[in-house]
């Protein structure tokens, strides 16, 4: 089901201020950047050893990342796991009666298969799944 911890999303105001602080000042190593417009954000990935971090900027008022700055702040936004099959995790999950974000799996950032399983389910942290491509 889950395989590894893939990131850890981090909701920030201003990216290229969070840059300067996670490649100047942290040495973590910025992997790229990308701007997802159907999600309205703007992404940097980092790398550090085997782990990632995943920095996210909105770019509206509207998006996900902007509702969870204007409620909670900067800060971890989500966990990402691993799975290797993300439709059989989102089965398998809700047979145990987990709530999901999303039943059935979106686009994401390198064509990776995602879905998010809700906050309610797993004491308070948004779950998100990746099956890479």
């Amino acid at each position: 089901m889950i395989d590894a911890i893939d990131h850890i999303g981090i909701a920030v105001k201003d990216l290229d201020e969070a840059i300067h602080v996670y490649r100047d000042v942290l040495g973590f190593k910025l992997e790229e950047v990308h701007t997802f417009n159907e999600r309205m954000l703007k992404i940097a990935f980092f790398s550090l050893g085997e782990s990632r971090i995943e920095l996210l900027q909105p770019l509206s008022p509207d998006s996900t990342v902007a509702k969870f700055l204007a409620t909670r702040g900067e800060g971890i936004q989500h966990l990402a796991v691993k799975v290797k099959n993300v439709e059989a995790t989102i089965e398998e999950f809700k047979s145990k009666g987990v709530v999901l974000v999303d039943e059935k799996p979106r686009l994401g950032v390198g064509g990776n298969k995602i879905a998010f399983v809700h906050p309610k389910s797993t004491r308070g942290v948004l779950l998100e799944l990746v099956e890479k491509p």
